[in-house]
């Protein structure tokens, strides 16, 4: 083959060259989003009246969370590394006008570099949208370093030593014709001694955009090997400690858009599920907040509105590790919609409390029509905040969401990732799940959303979760978390990570733990005159290393036609057999629906040919759930009595499949979602090697028809949307150059069919235009051909 790369290595180029885009600033004066309001008064941080905790507080932004601590009235960097920042939410420059941004702040830590402390002002992404820019670890800084006054790059010598003192910064711009006169002032805080002055001319671009104060501005954030972290769960670095106070801005200069804010509610997710039993229709409902501190108040209260007043309903406690505050409310009226409202009371210093209120509606079940259901997958942050997708899943205002795995990556927001202890490896995973929310929180807050872990929302490559055991040691000498069966992370991480996903689900159908005390999610939810049993079809699966399998490597010199024996084994498992008991007899229960659905997080067959380039042939893809052979078999046949639709991501490419089992097309249909922003490319190219394949659908496009996976499985691939090669600079363009996009699935319980759709990334998929969707799509099945009774061809 042309390309030789391991997928290790492509994915450290992809994580590179995503760093790469997101760290350029824009070269054009891009107009921030929300400017209709300026700021007519100044407006300083409220730590003065903070408790001491983790989370900075909703109107920031901290990068990364997990090295900022509120200690005493301000805010600490407890790390040495470079580019450590707080970016300012509710208020960025987006006018020429005048400004003054001031910020106390004082060294607490000195080590052999020092990489000042200061304001940054300029931060822009590619699109210049508020979210984004907190990602970018470039701007125009002012500050303090070894001493010197710093603005831009110019610099010079302080009138004294500041040492350990505190010193007031001080930063005011001037509009002059097409540019910002920008002044740098230095006082001691304890005296108001002026120490320094500097002053420059800048381009408008330079200054418009996202303002932050940075701990250690000059040196490079660092992004700490997987397995090389020091007892705190932080890099080693040689730079310098900051604290910062009061920090202050005022002018016509910035926007004022409170609705920014993000937290301490940061957002909600909930189910309404038919218990069938006394309890009636089940609610359940989590609500996540940042990390917070001994003395703040550890309770959310949940209201409804009746009669037009809001009723309190009950109050949940804080989880201490998740965050999450979990409600459940038997005996749900299901046939209102209901007004909701989340009400946290956040204690101040001074003893006063400030309500943070976050509301929502929890809807109606769909009766007397059809069910619509948003399927989403795989989101990596290169793209984020990923407003095409989220925007359009607002429009389309669906009946049900669906986040089916990878909410997060390793690389979220920079900064690498903390394996252990459990206590920053927990802060570091938060930091990253929060940018799903952030981005998402909208359609969630007004429809029931199941949300599934996957491989990568665990830190890994990719999951062979053995049923909890611990991956082997072997695996930190080899520096890999993609190649071995167990979980690498501490189970308390684990437990947090399930329960941020899925504390909201239905209760487990047996909530037992796995090995070593992993919590379980295995369950039903009856929804719309339908049921959808939702897996965790990596849990319990095996790891390749049991038959000494190298993920990237066993078998790439065989023939594409060959099926290896030696890669298959009665024992081995995929659901395991606590999932097939379940969904043995969820297949036979038919009580209160017409229609069901499998959950899960991947597709039970290897559809997927080249990757990471279209040129690139990788026979075997031991992540896919068409390994192994027989367990696959043997889930499929369990399905097959339900009549299912199976629903499924992971895969970055979006595919429309029946699988297969005694002979082809005999089993249920499989819908693989797009990504929602595609990182690691996949093709399914067949006809190229070329795979023999017979009764290609009416449709004539290529790479369809019935085919044997690389594992000898039976599948019939009815469409396949296969991405483009990436060339854009932009991380929308490059999204949708990448095939990513979204599913949406129509239940329609009367004529008992589904009507499936694979949108592409950047369209309005309101406006009913036929080349927004992959080729192939839309499509609708009736239940019956989920048991190979087929009307498709």
């Amino acid at each position: 083959m042309k390309y030789r790369i391991s997928r290790r290595d492509a994915l450290k180029l992809a994580a590179g060259m995503a760093a790469g885009v997101v760290g350029c600033t824009s070269t054009t004066n891009n107009t921030q989003r929300n400017q209709t309001n300026n700021l007519t008064k100044k407006f300083s941080d409220s730590w003065d009246q903070t408790h001491d905790r983790i989370w900075v507080g909703g109107e920031y932004w901290a990068n990364p969370m997990e090295d900022w601590r509120v200690v005493d009235g301000g805010v600490e960097c407890v790390s040495t590394g470079g580019n450590r920042s707080i970016h300012s939410l509710t208020h960025q420059l987006v006018a020429h006008k005048p400004f003054v941004i001031s910020v106390n702040i004082k060294r607490l830590q000195t080590s052999s570099k020092d990489g000042g402390a200061g304001i940054r002002v300029g931060v822009k992404s590619d699109i210049n949208e508020y979210r984004s820019n907190c990602f970018v670890q470039q701007g125009l800084d002012a500050g303090i370093i070894n001493n010197q006054l710093s603005l831009g790059d110019k610099k010079t010598n302080l009138s004294q030593q500041v040492n350990a003192q505190n010193v007031s910064l001080v930063l005011r711009g001037e509009p002059r014709d097409g540019v910002f006169a920008l002044t740098l002032d230095a006082y001691l805080s304890e005296n108001g001694q002026h120490i320094g002055q500097l002053s420059d001319l800048f381009s408008v671009d330079k200054v418009l955009g996202n303002t932050c104060i940075v701990s250690n501005f000059s040196l490079p954030s660092d992004n700490p090997d997987d397995f090389m972290v020091s007892n705190n769960g932080s890099a080693k670095t040689d730079g310098t400690r900051y604290r910062f106070s009061q920090w202050m801005i005022e002018g016509d200069a910035f926007n004022d858009v409170p609705e920014q804010k993000f937290g301490p509610i940061l957002w909600a997710m909930y189910t309404l599920t038919n218990s069938r039993s006394d309890e009636g229709y089940i609610m359940k409902l989590s609500a996540l907040t940042g990390p917070l501190g001994k003395k703040d108040n550890q309770h959310v209260e949940l209201q409804i509105k009746q009669s037009g007043k809001w009723v309190s309903l009950a109050t949940a406690q804080l989880d201490p590790d998740a965050w999450t505050a979990t409600f459940r409310i038997a005996n749900w009226n299901e046939k209102v919609a209901t007004p909701y409202r989340l009400v946290y009371r956040e204690k101040r210093r001074d003893g006063s409390e400030v309500p943070d209120i976050f509301t929502g509606t929890i809807q109606a079940q769909p009766v007397g029509r059809k069910l619509r259901m948003a399927a989403l997958t795989c989101q990596n942050d290169y793209a984020f905040p990923y407003e095409p997708v989220a925007n359009n899943v607002t429009k389309l205002k669906p009946d049900l969401i669906l986040f089916s795995g990878d909410q997060i990556y390793e690389n979220h927001g920079g900064f690498g990732v903390i394996r252990f202890p459990a206590e920053p490896a927990i802060l570091n995973y938060l930091r990253k799940f929060y940018q799903f929310g952030w981005a998402f929180r909208e359609p969630m807050r007004h429809a029931p959303t199941i949300c599934l872990p996957d491989d990568h929302d665990v830190l890994q490559g990719n999951l062979w979760g053995e049923g909890g055991a611990k991956m082997s040691d072997e695996a930190k000498k080899l520096g890999r978390s993609d190649m071995l069966g167990g979980y690498i992370e501490p189970i308390r991480v684990l437990n947090v990570i399930h329960k941020t996903n899925t504390a909201h689900l239905p209760d487990p159908v047996d909530p037992t733990p796995s090995d070593r005390g992993l919590n379980v999610y295995y369950t039903e939810m009856v929804y719309g005159n339908i049921s959808f049993a939702i897996l965790a079809d990596r849990q319990w699966k095996s790891g390749p290393d049991r038959l000494n399998i190298v993920v990237g490597e066993t078998g790439q010199d065989e023939d594409p036609l060959y099926i290896n024996p030696d890669f298959d084994r009665e024992d081995l498992q995929l659901l395991g057999k606590r999932q097939e008991a379940f969904l043995e007899q969820w297949g036979n229960d038919w009580r209160d629906h017409t229609l069901k659905a499998v959950i899960s997080q991947t597709v039970f067959a290897g559809i997927s040919t080249h990757q990471p380039l279209p040129d690139r042939y990788l026979k075997y893809d031991f992540d896919s759930s068409g390994w192994p052979a027989t367990a696959r078999n043997r889930a499929i046949k369990i399905m097959r009595q339900s009549k299912a639709l199976h629903i499924c991501g992971d895969t970055h490419l979006a595919t429309l499949s029946q699988y297969g089992v005694d002979k082809q097309r005999d089993s249920n249909w499989a819908f693989c979602t797009p990504a929602i922003a595609a990182g690691w490319p996949r093709w399914w190219r067949p006809d190229d090697l070329p795979l023999p394949h017979t009764n290609r659908p009416s449709h004539g496009l290529s790479q369809t028809g019935e085919y044997l996976d690389s594992f000898g499985n039976k599948i019939y691939v009815y469409a396949a949307g296969n991405p483009e090669v990436e060339k854009s600079a932009n991380r929308y363009i490059r999204a949708h150059e990448k095939g990513s996009g979204f599913g949406f699935i129509t239940f329609d319980t009367e004529d008992r069919t589904y009507t499936m759709e694979a949108f592409r990334f950047l369209v309005d998929a309101t406006d009913n235009n036929p080349n927004n969707q992959f080729p192939g799509w839309p499509l609708t099945i009736h239940q019956d051909e989920n048991i190979g009774i087929n009307k498709v061809t």
